[in-house]
């Protein structure tokens, strides 16, 4: 077994941070020793980390983009646990873990997962030039999408080692028979009918999950006599223009923002379709989570989507920031007997090809090898 590090540059809500959690409480039921770094102090998921035996969950603290005194902290926290190996969340989780290796002055196998495809603003892609010269002394990185590796590879950001390990969902956990009444509930509780369109929306409001364009879509639904209502499942910088847009639009009623919520599941059961408008994505948890619960999806076309959705079999595809594409995609899931078909599909891909105990399979072995030890047979502490 291994003793591993796991960086990120904080434990906010966030794809990038959910998915470093479940690699490190999995990889603990397997009797892997791991440890909990984050960056700075955003602490939300702090409360899902289950990590077993001398397991540690560190805050280095940081004040700043950069933190001279926090990097101290880690490196001296490094020379404290001596780590087999690392495993960094994103750039910056990446620059701050191999320039504390650097200042303890150890050499261990240092892995990096790429949560991102597109980089929107220009101080990003300048954070992206200097972050290339790490991304080329990782010893691996980790795509999550084979589209994002091929982006990556023509944009120079790679490592000695790439791979693809798609992201995967606890089949058990996120299931439509696990609670078949909780959508019900949580429909009557939200004041939707049984009659509406009920489309989920599980995301942090920010610019590049583009909100707006779901109230747009649910304008114009409304308008073609569809009973479309938006359930928004997440809060965020844009919560205020979600709603003013839906003023705007005269849509307010329809439109239902619960803020963050610790358990999304309830509320993905009371959805008919989830939607993704994403302007960019990579392979986005939420979408394997509403697929894995039987929920048939609406995305983008971007990242990975194509490689989690077949149009017509598990939900649909839509060229990003097309709002009339969006709307259509949407108004032919509108009937309950083709979207229940679809949900049903979703749930079968899942299974089969994104289910998390085969991530994890996948992240184990990479960790093994390059660490130099055997494979061996799993056996999961229990209770």
């Amino acid at each position: 077994m291994t003793r591993t590090m796991f960086v990120t540059g904080s434990l906010s809500h966030g794809g990038a941070e959910r998915h470093s959690i479940a690699l490190m409480n999995r990889l603990a039921e397997r009797r892997h020793e791991c440890h909990a770094v984050y960056v700075k102090s955003g602490a939300d998921q702090l409360g899902r980390i289950r990590l077993r035996g001398s397991g540690t969950v560190h805050c280095l603290g940081a004040a700043r983009y950069f933190d001279w005194a926090a990097l101290q902290r880690f490196a001296a926290h490094l020379g404290h646990i001596e780590p087999a190996a690392i495993v960094a969340a994103n750039p910056y989780a990446l620059m701050y873990a191999a320039l504390a290796m650097r200042l303890a002055r150890q050499r261990v196998p240092m892995i990096v997962t790429f949560h991102s495809t597109r980089l929107l603003g220009w101080k990003e892609q300048l954070q992206m030039a200097a972050y290339r010269l790490l991304f080329w002394s990782a010893d691996c990185t980790v795509f999550v999408c084979a589209s994002q590796r091929e982006y990556w590879r023509w944009r120079g950001v790679f490592s000695r080692r790439n791979e693809v390990i798609h992201n995967g969902v606890d089949t058990e956990a996120f299931s439509s028979a696990r609670d078949a009444g909780a959508g019900g509930r949580m429909r009557a509780a939200l004041g939707f009918r049984d009659a509406d369109y009920v489309i989920g929306l599980a995301a942090v409001l920010r610019p590049e999950k583009n909100p707006l364009q779901l109230v747009d879509a649910i304008a114009l639904l409304r308008a073609r006599g569809i009973p479309a209502k938006a359930l928004i499942i997440g809060d965020g910088p844009l919560r205020v223009a979600v709603q003013d847009r839906a003023r705007e639009r005269m849509v307010a009623n329809d439109v239902v923002i619960t803020g963050y919520e610790h358990d999304v599941r309830p509320h993905v059961a009371a959805c008919d379709v989830m939607a993704l408008c994403s302007f960019t994505e990579a392979f986005s948890l939420a979408a394997l989570e509403a697929m894995a619960m039987g929920k048939p999806v609406v995305h983008s076309a971007v990242g990975g989507a194509a490689e989690m959705i077949s149009a017509g079999h598990n939900g649909a595809l839509f060229p990003a920031g097309d709002t009339a594409a969006f709307a259509s995609a949407l108004e032919a899931l509108a009937d309950r007997s083709t979207s229940r078909s679809m949900g049903r599909n979703a749930r079968r891909v899942v299974e089969a090809l994104f289910s998390e105990r085969t991530m994890v399979d996948r992240y184990e072995k990479l960790l093994l090898d390059l660490c130099g030890k055997p494979l061996r047979p799993v056996e999961a502490v229990t209770g």
